[in-house]
């Protein structure tokens, strides 16, 4: 009898995957628990999300600011001041950002950097004052950096086409809330006030916070603990591979480009006689056009390879760096930034989807720092070493020396395609070949 109801239950608990012999061993499922896999609010798109909605706290919160700064009595010097202080802190601080990511995982940086948002974008409602607004612009800065870099190594985890995707409805998100942002600022701070603004402002990243909360399970599940390296890594072990110094060479002089644009137009729109309206309808050209060609991306990157986009992109954006300053006429300006928006709009998913494949095992986190590094420290230098040239020289040399370096490194990254390799198109970074979300 007692063999009997032995037999039964071990039956039993055999129907449901259960075995209580003394002599098995607990092994774990090759397959993560369900509690780990993903839930509604974990995949791709609310990443997006996410980093949409703390992008547009930033994007409005330059206009804001600077334009907070003028009205208390602020002068052009403190207006630049405070731009370059959005960018500064991150210049210096991204590589380290990246190196933490990869050592710790996702969760604990993005939810410091939802936070960091917040109260940098809320400071000015009750702190108006220069010092209150560099401190606003150092945490939305830094905040910004840290989620973009941790988003962006959290949509490489995947593979091959998928990664592409990912990467695109990223830079599709980042287009959108660069357009939202700007229009949200100036609109409120017309018909709400100086300090309003930054109360509507301050709602994007508290939203972001609320469904990073939900993603928290996710997160920790997601980061897979590299190997202990004993050996000292540098920045320098990064530049120094061939593949991914043409990617960061043709990366930092597209976004010289993108900043270029957005500097010198609206000093050749005065010198040209243009009004502050036409001159922002054809900045507005622009934005347009990175959005349309990111929503038409995930087919076009089907067909075309990474490189092969970039290079096309390097052309297309030098010539039209060529021509800008040749015309005055309205229609053809607005044009030629609908034709500059849609190279440059193209590239920033095929250029973090290279990066991913190249990085060292371990390190993707920090090759997206040293491009948001290499990025910040564009967008500071830029404007004093332009601002520089423009008076020595005048504003359309400006544009020529755009062309002239976007044409170098076209030549720079013509055998790019060499370093590419079947495997570099399946490569993770995980010790897995396992996709993630």
């Amino acid at each position: 009898m007692f063999q009997k109801k032995t037999f039964v239950l071990t039956r039993q608990h055999a129907r449901r995957g259960r075995q209580f012999s003394p002599d098995t061993v607990s092994t774990p499922s090759p397959n993560p628990p369900l509690a780990n896999k993903p839930s509604n609010f974990a995949g791709p798109v609310v990443l997006c999300l996410l980093v949409m909605l703390s992008h547009i706290a930033i994007s409005g919160g330059r206009v804001a600011v600077s334009l907070t700064a003028l009205q208390l009595g602020q002068g052009t010097l403190e207006v630049g001041i405070l731009i370059a202080v959005f960018a500064l802190l991150p210049m210096l601080f991204s590589i380290k950002a990246g190196r933490l990511i990869d050592a710790i995982g996702p969760w604990k940086p993005m939810r410091a950097s939802i936070i960091s948002v917040a109260a940098g974008t809320f400071l000015p409602v009750v702190w108006q004052s220069l010092t209150g607004l560099i401190i606003a612009a150092t945490l939305i800065g830094v905040g910004h950096m840290t989620l973009q870099i941790a988003v962006q190594r959290q949509m490489g985890l995947s593979t091959g086409e998928e990664r592409l995707r990912n990467f695109s409805w990223l830079s599709l998100s980042m287009a959108t809330s660069g357009l939202i942002g700007p229009l949200l600022a100036g609109v409120s701070i017309d018909y709400l006030g100086y300090r309003s603004v930054f109360v509507l402002l301050a709602i994007a990243p508290l939203g972001s916070l609320v469904g990073l909360m939900r993603m928290r399970r996710y997160l920790k599940a997601s980061h897979t603990q590299t190997p202990v390296v004993t050996q000292k890594q540098s920045v320098s072990d990064l530049l120094g591979s061939p593949s991914l110094r043409k990617v960061f060479v043709a990366n930092m002089l597209l976004s010289t480009a993108w900043d270029t644009h957005m500097f010198v137009v609206p000093i050749f729109g005065v010198h040209v006689g243009l009004s502050p309206t036409t001159i922002g309808f054809i900045l507005a050209s622009f934005a347009a056009a990175t959005i349309v060609i990111r929503l038409v991306l995930p087919w076009i990157q089907h067909h075309v390879r990474p490189w092969q986009l970039i290079n096309f992109a390097l052309i297309v954006t030098a010539l039209n760096f060529l021509l800008y300053p040749f015309f005055e006429q309205v229609w053809i300006l607005v044009s030629l930034s609908f034709l500059l928006g849609l190279g440059l709009g193209s590239t920033q998913s095929s250029i973090l989807a290279l990066l991913q494949q190249h990085a060292p095992n371990g390190r993707a986190g920090e090759a997206f720092g040293l491009r948001m590094a290499l990025i910040n420290g564009c967008q500071v230098a830029l404007p004093l070493a332009f601002g520089a040239l423009g008076t020595l020289m005048g504003v359309m040399p400006l544009f020529w020396v755009t062309a002239i370096g976007l044409g170098a490194v076209r030549w720079f990254t013509d055998d790019a395609e060499k370093h590419e390799t079947p495997a570099a198109l399946v490569k993770t970074d995980s010790p897995t070949s396992q996709k993630q979300p």
